[in-house]
């Protein structure tokens, strides 16, 4: 790790409260880590009976829908402007369910429930190769496993069934 203010590498130090936080020497300041913030969408239709899965064009397993929060954006934000980028479709309501750090691409992700209108999908093509309706326990079946997004996905057929 190296500091993001000067380059200097970084070592481990004690901080009180806090525990071993980077230190860079030269700057003599901790440098807690940043990562980036998305979000992600677990997009069902009206009735909330069907949940909309998503292939990217490099990827051959569906996957939840998902978006960066741009610098200045809130995730409230975020998510109709991801939703109409990607799917033509307006959102019309959300409902925040969890969070958590995904490692791989060092993020923290927020997940939402979304719910939006029926349709017809227009799909941002260079991004996405494949969008389908599903019913719940389906998308259970097809959703690329131990991973985050079928974390996301189990909580939300959860809370899903409750509903229904």
């Amino acid at each position: 790790m190296y500091c993001r203010e000067c380059g200097e590498k970084l070592t481990l130090r004690f901080c009180e409260n806090e525990g071993l936080i980077p230190y860079c020497a030269k700057c003599r300041s901790y440098m807690f880590p940043q990562f980036s913030i998305a979000v992600s969408m677990v997009v069902t239709n009206r009735a909330q009976d069907k949940i909309l899965l998503a292939k990217h064009v490099e990827d051959d397993d569906f996957i939840l829908f998902a978006g960066y929060i741009k610098k200045g954006e809130n995730a409230e934000k975020t998510i109709p402007r991801e939703i109409k980028e990607e799917l033509g479709l307006d959102v019309v309501k959300t409902k925040y369910m969890s969070s958590r750090y995904h490692a791989k691409k060092d993020v923290l992700m927020l997940n939402f429930i979304v719910v939006v209108e029926d349709n017809p999908i227009k799909l941002q093509v260079q991004e996405i190769s494949e969008a389908r309706w599903c019913p719940p326990e389906e998308a259970l079946q097809l959703i690329r496993k131990n991973t985050t997004a079928e974390y996301f996905l189990t909580n939300a057929v959860r809370e899903l069934k409750k509903k229904i």
